[in-house]
């Protein structure tokens, strides 16, 4: 029985930067055209080690002294949790009806007529965090005015080391753009 699991989806790049328009109209639901970075996995696991800390220390809290500690650690350990599953999905999606620019707290989704997408060279945030560095960011302007947020640069914590999966990305992101804003 192969574990897929434990394989890495080599193909999962390519299979999005081969596919052609037909194929793109014919995409249901919203897919992550790269595969997550090992520095956003790595921060997501070290947050679920942390909130499985937590949840043991309410336990043993509940049992030990109170209610109050217990549900303040239980209530601390569930928002950990949601925290590091919100940051797993943060990212770029695209699928038939538009394209979706997931951040920690919000979600924007414009359709393709509204949207354009372009890879800039400008300052970009270092592993998501307030230091800037010179780096490669895919700019997504609406239609109407107005940009999403960055979350696609060469150094987010998908792509820091991984300078060819960001180009194949972007240009994959823009791909879909150019293809479905003309259909």
């Amino acid at each position: 029985m192969p574990l897929s699991f434990l394989t890495s989806d080599a193909g999962q790049d390519e299979r999005f930067a081969a596919a052609d328009l037909a194929s793109r109209r014919a995409v249901e639901g919203w897919h992550r055209p790269y595969q997550l970075g090992p520095w956003r996995v790595a921060t997501a696991s070290l947050l679920l080690v942390l909130a499985s800390y937590l949840l043991f220390a309410a336990l043993i809290e509940g049992l030990a002294a109170g209610a109050s500690g217990a549900v303040t650690l239980l209530v601390s350990g569930v928002v950990v949790i949601a925290v590091a599953l919100r940051l797993l999905r943060v990212g770029v999606w695209v699928g038939a009806h538009g394209l979706r620019v997931t951040t920690l707290l919000r979600t924007n989704t414009v359709a393709w007529d509204g949207v354009e997408v372009r890879t800039a060279q400008q300052p970009v945030r270092l592993l998501a965090l307030p230091r800037t560095v010179q780096g490669q960011a895919l700019v997504v302007r609406k239609a109407h005015g107005g940009e999403l947020p960055t979350v696609l640069t060469d150094h987010s914590p998908d792509f820091l080391g991984r300078s060819e999966s960001f180009d194949l990305a972007a240009d994959v992101i823009e791909g879909w753009a150019t293809d479905l804003r003309r259909g």
